[in-house]
């Protein structure tokens, strides 16, 4: 069974030869560009300067033989920038971050180096010595209860998204990339570059705050943002459907540690008809094609809500917030939305436990999880740079028991 057979099949609910694996294949379920050259050294790899495709989270992209040697089946496309399918060397270019990292990236000209080490990212974000990734200063967000909440002239939203619709020669790049994208591997081709972004814009306080005073505004900034991804969709989907298998189609994240943000009833009225709308559309121009919905936190009181928005797969399962354990969630999801993720907890087992609870972790959930089909394996969101390549090589040699 090829990797692409085992992930379709796993998505419909069908049984399989093993465990399907993932690592890398949207931007979190990858691995940390630090702790990477270490995982590579002891999976007894030629050690190679990784290609940081993600310079904010600073992930690396993962390799074909590492993806062998881990039993992973799937591979990423990002529209037409990058892959980790096949090698691209001249699209890459070495940079050391200041001497911590020998790696490479598609644009060095984006950083510079402080005197105190502190390396900028676009004039905007930094990375501080002992840091692992890029964050931008002042990044709490202010909401001033005595002033009007913020929100966006939609008018000018709708002229600018029109603009940004792919025309013929974008879309046929876009196009060839998939294709070869296509022949180049056995694996699933998990694709990111086509979203609604139906997130919390401008911020979790204000929108939260909109949500609740001025709902007829928020559906119909959803209204826009929906119109504009499924005419993109119409225009992008034809000419890449037959080379692609999954779609990262939302990554919106309604859930923190404890709970949903806003209430499940908010959900449904403002977020579920617009995320069933977009499913819907892709379903009938790519039938082929798995929608995928990433959902950080603790959102196990949205399952209803998210099932019925049609998405095929719910990642990264963060079980581990709010109270419910991965069995609940699989009982709830069981045969109706596959579970891409929860396959160890990261907040505790992974960086604290020793590598033998790590793999008894995995097995235990990993046995759950993917009773009666419907299951993807890897982390809850990324792997971070403090890691243990032992311990990764522990988790994914684990489930490829099951």
């Amino acid at each position: 069974m090829t990797g692409r057979e085992r992930i379709l099949r796993a998505l419909a609910f069908e049984p399989v030869d093993r465990v399907p694996k993932d690592l890398g294949g949207m931007r979190s379920t990858g691995v940390s560009a630090f702790a990477y050259p270490r995982l590579v050294e002891a999976l007894g790899l030629p050690p190679r300067r990784p290609r940081i495709h993600d310079t904010g989270q600073m992930l690396a992209l993962p390799d074909p033989d590492v993806l062998d040697a881990l039993d992973c089946d799937c591979v990423a496309v990002e529209s037409d920038a990058c892959t980790n399918a096949f090698d691209e060397p001249d699209r890459w270019h070495s940079f050391d971050f200041g001497g911590r990292l020998s790696a490479r990236v598609m644009d060095p000209a984006r950083f510079a180096l402080r005197t105190d080490g502190t390396v900028v990212q676009d004039n905007v974000s930094l990375m501080v010595p002992g840091s692992y990734v890029f964050d931008a200063p002042g990044a709490g967000q202010v909401l001033d209860l005595a002033g009007d909440l913020k929100k966006e002239d939609l008018d000018v939203l709708e002229r600018d998204l029109r603009r940004a619709l792919l025309e013929p020669p974008r879309v046929a790049a876009i196009r060839d990339y998939c294709r070869r994208v296509r022949a180049s591997t056995s694996r699933a081709v998990f694709y990111s570059g086509l979203s609604a972004g139906l997130g919390f814009r401008g911020g979790i306080p204000n929108f939260s705050m909109l949500c609740l005073l001025e709902p007829e505004y928020v559906r119909a900034l959803h209204g826009v943002l929906v119109d504009h991804a499924v005419a993109q969709a119409e225009r992008l989907l034809p000419a890449i459907a037959p080379f692609v298998d999954v779609l990262m189609l939302s990554a919106d994240d309604h859930g923190a540690q404890t709970g949903a943000i806003l209430p499940p009833a908010v959900f449904r009225d403002l977020f579920a008809p617009y995320y069933r709308r977009l499913n819907d559309a892709v379903r009938a121009l790519a039938p082929g094609v798995k929608t995928f919905f990433h959902c950080c936190g603790a959102v196990f009181e949205l399952l209803e809500p998210i099932i019925e928005c049609g998405f095929d797969a719910l990642n990264p399962v963060q079980w581990s917030a709010g109270g419910r354990s991965y069995r609940d969630w699989k009982a709830v999801c069981r045969g109706r939305i596959a579970l891409w993720g929860g396959g160890v907890n990261t907040q505790t087992t992974l960086p604290f436990a020793p590598v033998a609870e790590v793999e008894r972790e995995v097995e235990e959930v990993v046995a759950a999880m993917s009773e009666g089909g419907g299951y993807v394996f890897c982390a809850i969101h990324n792997l971070l740079a403090e890691i243990p390549p032992e311990k990764i090589i522990a988790m994914y040699r684990a489930a490829s028991r099951f």
